[in-house]
């Protein structure tokens, strides 16, 4: 697997000949429950020591999942929209926070998925709203600062630093999982360039790099090629000596 990132080996090698650092954050999607997979999550993040964020789904989640993380060091808890409904019409993407409700009532449900994952995980929560799907109205965004919101974190990167008053905005940018194809690893080759692109274009400063580069992954989803591939991209990452673990709150 480490020599289909060869094109991502040999871009950090100008970052570290440049003397360039590449702020990295890892957010895994859908927890609600201890399952056989969150244990290989979080055996793999304790493994390579690096800080996990969990979006976690406000309802159903209960506090089994509080209690399986209450003693690792590694995660930390952030909203996942609340009940990772989708709401939008037949023929339309999947969404939970798209333009199909009233805000008010969307606003409501972010609130109460803050304040439930504050009580289930206390410090461990941060204040990140990570909308389900990625999607989310504006309408929603700008009210996310008076429902006890930090920052948001959805995927691509981002347009704007600040997408309303005292929001921060911490996007995600390559997951691996070739969802459009019914599951499994995407094309390492493809993924490889893709991660070596985005790269370039922060090191060319034609991207933000001060948007810390996500990576996106979903336990539940897995199968042993992703395992495999996301292990080894995060070796490649932290080995590489240009890459430092940071968290999205930290980028303000």
């Amino acid at each position: 697997m480490k020599k289909q990132l060869a094109p991502v080996i040999a871009e950090l090698q100008l970052w570290c000949e440049q003397g360039l650092k590449l702020p990295i954050w890892w957010r895994d999607d859908d927890a609600v429950a201890p399952t056989p997979a969150l244990d290989q999550l979080l055996a793999l993040a304790a493994d390579l020591d690096a800080p996990l964020h969990l979006a976690v789904i406000p309802d159903p989640a209960g506090g089994a999942l509080a209690d399986r993380l209450q003693d690792t060091a590694q995660a930390r808890a952030m909203p996942h929209g609340w009940q990772h409904r989708n709401h939008a019409p037949a023929g339309e993407k999947k969404a939970e926070f798209g333009a199909h409700r009233p805000n008010d009532v969307m606003l409501g449900e972010t609130a109460r998925g803050w304040r439930r994952i504050e009580e289930m995980f206390g410090s461990r929560a941060l204040p990140v709203f990570v909308p389900p799907w990625n999607r989310v109205c504006p309408a929603v965004v700008e009210g996310l600062a008076g429902s006890g919101f930090s920052a948001i974190s959805t995927f691509l990167p981002r347009p704007v630093k600040h997408p309303s008053p005292g929001l921060l905005q911490v996007n995600t940018h390559l997951d691996p999982i070739a969802w459009r194809a019914g599951g499994g690893l995407a094309d390492p080759a493809m993924l490889a360039a893709e991660i070596a692109a985005q790269l370039a274009d922060r090191r060319e400063e034609r991207a933000d790099n001060s948007e810390p580069f996500g990576l996106l992954t979903h336990h539940l989803a897995h199968d042993e090629d992703v395992w495999s591939f996301t292990a080894t991209l995060i070796e490649v990452l932290t080995q590489s000596g240009a890459a430092a673990w940071t968290a999205p709150l930290e980028d303000d």
